[in-house]
């Protein structure tokens, strides 16, 4: 046999040398165990950063000072827009949309009329219009009910607790 060892801890990872060599062999348990960090040159193909060319970030619109102001950067001020929606224009929408009327396809001969305002309608007017035409709810078409996984409870009347019959028994047993 020859003197080398079946497995060299040290043959493909790094070693201390000098003073932390002599600190390492002190301080560790087993001084023959590897220190787990690879030889760069012998266990990485190709090696991490070989390349000589540098990582330039390719110019867009953000990149661009004069087309990338702080205002549309900055997202700490992006608060919501609010969207206001008055009773009329609720009304108008109501009423547009309660049909379900049919578009007739646009054809050359009749360019598109360009809308006009509707006069105003009060809400209260519009929801009993259209309530009055559809017949939103009827006893056949009921409104729908939440969903529950349980039985709903129904009352009934149980058997009374054993009392005498002639006293005063206030108390009323449902089950």
């Amino acid at each position: 046999m020859s003197g080398k060892k079946a497995a060299d801890a040290a043959l493909y990872h790094l070693s201390p040398k000098g003073f932390w060599k002599k600190f390492r062999d002190m301080v560790v348990v087993n001084p023959e165990i590897s220190s787990g960090l690879p030889i760069q040159s012998i266990n990485r193909r190709p090696p991490p950063a070989w390349r000589p060319e540098k990582y330039s970030t390719p110019a867009t619109k953000a990149s661009d000072p004069a087309q990338n102001p702080y205002w549309r950067r900055d997202v700490r001020r992006q608060y919501p827009q609010l969207s206001v929606v008055t009773q009329p224009e609720l009304s108008l929408l109501l009423l547009e949309h309660s049909g379900n009327l049919p578009l007739a396809p646009p054809t050359e001969e009749t360019p598109g009329v360009p809308a006009t305002a509707a006069a105003a309608v009060d809400l209260t007017e519009a929801i009993s219009t259209i309530t009055i035409a559809n017949k939103v709810y009827t006893e056949s078409k009921l409104p729908p009910s939440i969903p529950t996984h349980h039985k709903r409870w129904v009352p009934e009347r149980a058997a009374d607790a054993p009392h005498d019959p002639h006293s005063y028994f206030p108390m009323d047993l449902y089950k």
